[in-house]
């Protein structure tokens, strides 16, 4: 869930008549992925130059207090936590850059990646570490409580809310997960279900319905969080568009959104290998696209742990990966 948010429509198009920077290896987008990737590539001299994209650090800038991270045995802040890899990275030398990657043509080498529409670089390998977008409703309150309440990820934050009422929205196995994941932490949970049936496997439908403090909420959507600074509670439809709707409330500390992630693969949707969701195709063990020369790594690959440990892990492979490949294709 942590890296950074890199991309655009792929409809755009490489820009004419300009000269394309020429670099030896091409990291896009920051994150645990992205900074590691830089940590290892500029160690063994790859020159790596990276682009951060729109949110220099990706999804861990907006975690308040990070807790399972290894070596920060008191916490650390999620932007405190991406300035010390940054500044690892740049140790070692990588060429750290803001810009956003808005087109990408992989068809042959040197890849070719245009940086805000108007700049062209030309890299002999590609680290894409562009990461996955949370899934959000839309409503104001999610950015207005946004560390004050609500999260995308119960595995990063669950911890916080030890002891304490919560709800999660969402229907599919994702949502289920994550249900009852926080039901061994918290008092209660709520799962907030918009039709009267989950999506979810049978197998976790069953596991919910056998965990005693998680309730379903059927047929209720999401009609405004409030609280004092922080989530106190949540304001419910239910029965939305019909004769019998009403408006419910319930108390509760947090409220964790579970209706998926978008990963950012958008701009090299033409080229690589992605399944149904967008999610890049690695071969497994590896940080290996269907393109040789082109490594994905963190969440833009990874649709099952979405966590900064396994996102700085995949980066770590992504590097020597490249590294390989540029000395066995020199």
């Amino acid at each position: 869930m942590f890296d950074s948010l890199n991309l655009t429509s792929s409809s755009q198009t490489q820009p004419v008549g300009s000269e394309a920077e020429k670099v030896k290896c091409l990291i896009i987008g920051s994150g645990p992925a992205g900074y590691t990737a830089a940590i290892y590539a500029a160690r063994a001299n790859l020159k790596p130059v990276m682009y951060e994209g729109l949110q220099p650090g990706g999804q861990l800038t907006t975690t308040t207090e990070v807790e399972n991270f290894p070596g920060y045995p008191n916490g650390i802040t999620g932007p405190e936590l991406m300035e010390d890899l940054k500044k690892q990275a740049q140790r070692f030398g990588t060429d750290i850059r803001w810009g956003l990657a808005t087109a990408a043509d992989l068809s042959q080498r040197p890849f070719k990646v245009t940086i805000d529409s108007s700049k062209r670089v030309e890299a002999e390998v590609l680290i894409i570490a562009t990461g996955a977008t949370a899934k959000y409703l839309g409503l104001p309150d999610e950015q207005k409580y946004a560390g004050g309440g609500v999260s995308a990820c119960a595995t990063c934050d669950g911890f916080f809310y030890r002891g304490k009422d919560v709800a999660v929205v969402g229907g599919g196995d994702t949502a289920a997960e994550e249900a009852i994941y926080l039901a061994g932490l918290c008092n209660k949970v709520y799962l907030i279900v918009r039709r009267d049936e989950l999506r979810a496997s049978k197998v976790m439908q069953e596991r919910v319905a056998k965990t005693p403090n998680i309730e379903v909420l059927w047929k209720h959507q999401t009609k405004s969080l409030f609280g004092d600074k922080v989530v106190e509670g949540a304001e419910l439809y239910k029965n939305r568009g019909e004769a019998n709707e009403e408006i419910v409330r319930i108390k509760i500390d947090g409220f964790f959104l579970a209706i998926g992630h978008k990963p950012n693969s958008d701009i090299f949707k033409n080229y690589l290998e992605l399944d149904e969701v967008g999610y890049i195709k690695t071969i497994p063990g590896t940080s290996k696209t269907n393109i040789d020369g082109v490594f994905a790594c963190g969440d833009v690959q990874d649709p099952h742990y979405r966590q900064a440990i396994t996102a700085a892990g995949s980066g770590c492979m992504a590097a020597i990966d490249a590294e390989r490949y540029l000395s066995e294709n020199a």
